[in-house]
């Protein structure tokens, strides 16, 4: 699956996680460091298995919550049109 950001939506880190802006609707979200983690490993890897694994390699999760945490993660990215695919 190739995922992308959706043109419009820029992103800034911060010592809390990532903050994503719609620049066209002025609509922001921000994400945790651990909803930034999964974020940034679908961006990179593009498949909820890889981000699950970073996930439970970083922080004391199963892997079966962790994966079910991207899959909802993703949904909503995908609803709130934050990213394409």
């Amino acid at each position: 699956m190739a995922l992308r950001l959706h043109p419009d939506i820029s992103t800034a880190d911060t010592e809390y996680g990532t903050v994503l802006l719609d620049g066209a609707s002025g609509r922001y979200w921000q994400l945790n460091a651990t909803a930034a983690a999964a974020f940034q490993a679908l961006l990179d890897s593009g498949t909820v298995e890889e981000a699950a694994q970073r996930l439970t390699s970083t922080y004391d999760v199963d892997a079966a919550r962790a994966r079910e945490d991207v899959e909802r993660l993703l949904a909503r990215l995908i609803d709130a049109k934050v990213v394409q695919m």
